[in-house]
């Protein structure tokens, strides 16, 4: 429990330290209750509040002898009743929002001490604002009044605080400073946890230069516009309305009125009729040099009448008179009517056009109003003008046919803006928040956020044939499934020329198909042979895409359909690289609307015909890029060992070791999972069974049949899990050494294997489903599914690495870099930026170790060199 607080007088800085001790101990207290307990504290204390505004209003009117006392009733009606009703459900305490199933909770805490900076201008209404939304947030708030209203700003404070603690509140969780001086406000700011400051622009920058966190108001300078549109009636009355209310004392009340002309003798007349008073001649001067002296308001006329302000400068008006208006022409701050008056004066000013009217807004914002509020009186159906008007002002309240004074303080005349007393001006008003302040504002929010595995996926073609035999009945579903008229062929010449599309043109001429063929695709593809591909694919407007080839045709293919489809997109942002594809900055449209694509694989290695990926290099830049998205992968895949058949040994080599790379990659990818397991583990163990036989007698049917379920499984794996750093470091040695890309996977592959096993790494990869090094682990599960033994992880791991160098071995795999020709110098001199570029390619993301750079680029040299690895530990 607190301390008992003894009632002193706050006069000095040792009593206001003295104090503030206090209620740290009462606010340390107050944390600790529950939301009931607060609720009811803010119940009771509204309630207090609202039962006392009359008398509070009439101390306020007495002690500054500024404003309407009954408008001050309102005020402090409004500040009890609005705030209490718009926050009353509002959670502040303790867990305030709770997402089990995302497993996150925010949690509320008071921000501590509040130093409340009062202005004189509504001294009491705005005592019981910053008091009650104190409550709320179970802070504490010492309140430094103007010494101007110091007697009834400390009454509105002391029923406030009669009434919490009676409701159960801590003893002294609100008290004031009874002789306001600058040297104590600012010794309050200075201590304080968080500012609350509602004044003069010296006070609020003094808050905002005090070191300490402040919310602050900036002026007002309010223009009014009326357009050629506008309800006359209704903005007259409603400019009067706002502009008399407690004598125009609300910083958002309106200073100015811009007419346009074809309205302006209306205007001019409904302000005459309702009572207000147009300044003629010699009273124009006076009263401007009595409102405004030396470019400030004069404190003599704030909240004073319109007669009373006209009796100061010399002018005879009716006692009756609402207002005092000047028609001026000028918006520079020469023009005392162009500067905020926080009085019944206004300044009226006329336009020719809605352009004008705005620029004339504008200006008078710049001078005295940034951030605060501005205000059209317009026919609602026009919303160009309202559009062009609300993108003009720089002011954070933007009232349409509203009074400013009562529609800037929110949920009087548009209920979705909150009810507040302290109004944010934004950065335009050197102000850190722009909307009206709330409890939301008093409040520190924990976000407490469990670990979570976010939703993976498994996602293939629509269909996937196999079977030696298979293409030309799969293909029949063109027609009789999916009714296509016309079909593009893309591949590439060997193939072409070799006859390997005759089949497929065979089937198509049976169901009645027109078709073309597009054969200019490089065995590396190249951007620029997609892109000639794509003026005959636009030329040929086809409904149907069937890519036939290695990875380099369906690739190509890939790339060529998406642009067919969506010719706005640009190749660039397409290429752009992703940390999570689901949150990528750059989203593909979606594929197939045009064209239904078809792959066709004639070689057991990429996988790309059930893959989101394609690798295309740039061949004016050299970049490989590999792109990925799930728009890319093809909607029907035929794995057709026939097509297989002829593959020299060299591809069978270079394809079948890149299907072991990707079944592994695919099984330690931080992103594996149960789906893709099966596949990834199935995928190795035919290789090591079949590769061999396929690469001594490429006549071997069921070797080829079953490399080519190898490669397509595997393909499945890593079109989930995605791949790792070894593909990484292989496209680069590809582009830059012109390494055949499943040799480049090969040569590296039982290094990255050792770096990636490393029980201690450097850096780990990053995905929530990935929680400690295991990759040791995965790599022994492997090698036991492909029917290694030993007697822990380590030694099966080992036995691993050489089952695999002796595959290797087997079908031809040169052991270093170097051994395929690579010039030493130009590796070398290339090294750094190989290195830097295959740690940016994009499969790098999913490896279960994080590469630094200087470790790819060890790795590079080992291969390149042949230098023994035992380890890659940290």
């Amino acid at each position: 429990m607190a301390k008992k607080v003894q009632t002193t007088t706050i006069d000095s800085v040792e009593a206001l330290q003295a104090r503030l001790k206090e209620m740290r101990a009462a606010q340390a207290e107050f944390a600790t209750f529950s939301q009931e307990q607060v609720d009811k504290i803010f119940y009771e204390a509204a309630m207090a509040a609202n039962k006392q505004r009359i008398p509070l209003a009439k101390m306020a009117v007495e002690e500054t002898g500024m404003g309407v006392m009954e408008d001050k009733v309102i005020k402090n009606h409004y500040a009890a009743e609005y705030i209490y009703n718009k926050y009353k459900d509002m959670k502040t305490c303790g867990v305030i929002e709770d997402d089990a199933a995302m497993g996150f909770k925010k949690v509320a805490e008071p921000m501590g001490i509040v130093a409340a900076v009062i202005p004189t201008t509504n001294p009491t209404s705005t005592a019981i604002f910053k008091c009650l939304l104190a409550l709320k947030t179970r802070n504490a708030i010492l309140i430094s009044p103007h010494p101007r209203a110091k007697k009834c700003t400390a009454e509105a404070a002391r029923i406030v605080r009669d009434a919490a603690e009676a409701a159960g509140a801590p003893k002294g969780i609100i008290d004031w400073i009874d002789v306001p001086s600058l040297e104590l406000t600012n010794e309050l700011m200075h201590d304080a946890d968080i500012i609350l400051a509602t004044g003069g622009p010296g006070m609020v920058s003094a808050a905002y230069s005090s070191g300490k966190p402040a919310l602050g108001v900036g002026p007002g300078n309010t223009p009014a516009i009326i357009d050629s549109t506008a309800d006359v009636k209704l903005a007259v009355n409603s400019i009067i309305h706002s502009k008399t209310f407690d004598n125009g004392m609300i910083c958002a009340s309106e200073q100015s009125v811009t007419v346009l002309a074809d309205v302006y003798d209306a205007v001019k007349a409904e302000f005459a009729a309702r009572g207000c008073y147009f300044l003629k001649g010699d009273e124009l001067d006076r009263v401007r040099k009595t409102v405004i002296i030396n470019g400030s308001v004069n404190a003599k006329i704030v909240g004073q009448s319109a007669h009373t302000i006209a009796q100061i400068a010399g002018v005879e008006v009716p006692k009756s008179t609402k207002i005092l208006i000047g028609e001026v022409e000028s918006v520079d701050p020469s023009e005392e009517m162009a500067h905020e008056k926080l009085s019944p004066v206004l300044g009226m000013y006329k336009a020719k056009t809605f352009d004008e009217a705005i620029a004339k807004a504008e200006r008078l914002v710049a001078d005295g109003g940034y951030g605060h509020t501005s205000s059209l009186y317009v026919n609602v159906n026009e919303k160009e003008k309202i559009q062009k008007h609300y993108e003009a002002m720089k002011t954070c309240r933007i009232l349409i046919n509203t009074p400013s004074s009562q529609g800037g303080i929110g949920d009087l005349y548009n209920f979705k803006m909150a009810p507040s007393l302290t109004l944010g001006c934004g950065s335009w008003g050197g102000n850190s928040v722009s909307g009206n302040v709330g409890p939301q504002h008093l409040l520190n929010i924990k976000s407490v956020a469990e670990r979570r595995e976010n939703m993976l996926w498994f996602r293939t073609p629509e269909k996937i044939f196999f079977k030696k035999g298979c293409m030309p009945v799969a293909l029949r579903e063109l027609s009789e499934v999916y009714g296509k008229k016309r079909a593009f062929i893309v591949t590439d010449s060997f193939l072409y020329t070799s006859g390997f599309t005759k089949k497929i043109e065979a089937s198509l001429d049976e169901q009645g198909i027109t078709h073309t063929s597009f054969w200019s695709i490089s065995p590396d593809p190249k951007l620029q042979d997609c892109l000639k591909g794509l003026e005959l694919l636009r030329a040929f407007n086809p409904d149907c895409i069937i890519a036939i080839g290695g990875g380099s045709a369906m690739d190509a293919g890939k790339i060529m359909w998406t642009m067919y489809e969506h010719p706005e997109e640009r190749f660039e942002d397409m290429a752009m690289d992703f940390m999570d594809i689901r949150k990528r900055v750059y989203k593909y449209p979606k594929s197939g609307t045009k064209a239904f694509f078809v792959a066709i694989p004639t070689s057991s290695g990429t996988g790309s015909e059930v893959t989101p990926f394609s690798i295309i290099t740039d061949a004016e830049t050299g970049t490989k890029w590999p792109l990925a998205d799930y728009e890319l992968i093809p909607n029907m895949a035929i794995v057709d060992t026939d097509n297989m058949m002829t593959q020299p040994k060299g591809l069978t080599s270079a394809s079948g070791v890149d299907v072991l790379t990707h079944a592994l990659e695919a099984y330690v990818s931080v992103m594996a999972s149960d789906y893709t397991d099966g596949l990834a583990l199935r995928a190795m163990k035919l290789v090591f069974e079949y590769l061999p036989r396929a690469y001594d007698n490429p006549n071997d049917v069921e070797a080829r049949d079953h490399m080519a379920n190898a490669s397509c499984m595997a393909g499945i794996a890593f079109a989930n899990a995605f791949l790792g750093v070894n593909h990484s470091m292989a496209h680069k040695l590809g582009a830059y050494h012109h390494i055949p890309h499943g040799w480049a996977n090969a040569v590296i592959l039982t290094r990255v294997m050792r770096y990636n096993a490393a029980e201690r790494p450097t850096k780990m990869g990053t995905f929530p489903q990935y929680d400690h090094p295991k990759t040791l682990h995965r790599y022994a599960e492997a090698a036991r599914f492909c029917g290694v033994t030993g007697k822990d992880d380590a030694e099966v791991f080992e036995k691993f690495l050489a089952k695999i160098e002796e595959l290797k071995d087997h079908v031809g795999v040169h052991k270093t870099i170097a051994e395929f020709g690579v010039d030493e110098k130009y590796f070398l001199d290339t090294l750094d930026e190989m290195s830097e570029n295959a740690f940016n390619d994009q499969c790098t993301g999913a490896n279960p170790r994080y590469p630094l750079v200087s470790e790819i680029k060890s790795l590079y040299l080992d291969a390149y060199y042949g230098r023994e690895a035992s380890s890659y530990e940290d």
